[in-house]
């Protein structure tokens, strides 16, 4: 089983991949404060999925292996965890003010690991030196607000 850090960076970079795909520009990865981390803030897309360059996304990346407690990582985002990831957030915007008068949202991305290539992924890709899969199954757009 691969390291909890490693799988959490590689459901990172699957995330990313796929964003990318979809036309979202990756401004930055693994933004840290003392509140918290923001696993990735892109631009891009609009909530009615219309290329748009006026908003931002701050996207939290939950990786877990199959059969996880906390429904795929989803009940991880308490209401604490939202409060460091907002004021997180604003501290971003604060560093980077070019972007702070842009709307913005916040996004949940669930990957699941996998010993076999998930069928139901948006994406998946092998975890390199090992014998199992990431999966991007669910990406929930505003999933919770300021």
């Amino acid at each position: 089983m691969p390291d909890p850090q490693d799988l959490g960076l590689h459901g990172e970079q699957l995330v990313q991949t796929w964003l990318e795909r979809q036309g979202w520009q990756i401004l930055s990865r693994r933004f840290q404060s003392r509140w918290g981390e923001l696993d990735l803030v892109a631009k891009g897309y609009s909530a009615q999925g219309k290329l748009s360059s006026d908003l931002l996304a701050f996207v939290e990346v939950k990786t877990r292996s199959r059969g996880s407690w906390d429904a795929d990582g989803l009940l991880a985002i308490t209401r604490n965890k939202q409060k460091k990831i907002v004021t997180t957030a604003r501290l971003f915007l604060t560093r980077h003010p070019q972007w702070a008068d842009l709307p913005c949202r916040f996004d949940v991305a669930l990957v699941g690991c996998y010993t076999r290539v998930p069928p139901t992924a948006k994406l998946h890709r092998p975890i390199p030196g090992q014998d199992r899969y990431l999966g991007l199954q669910d990406y929930i757009v505003n999933a919770f607000t300021l």
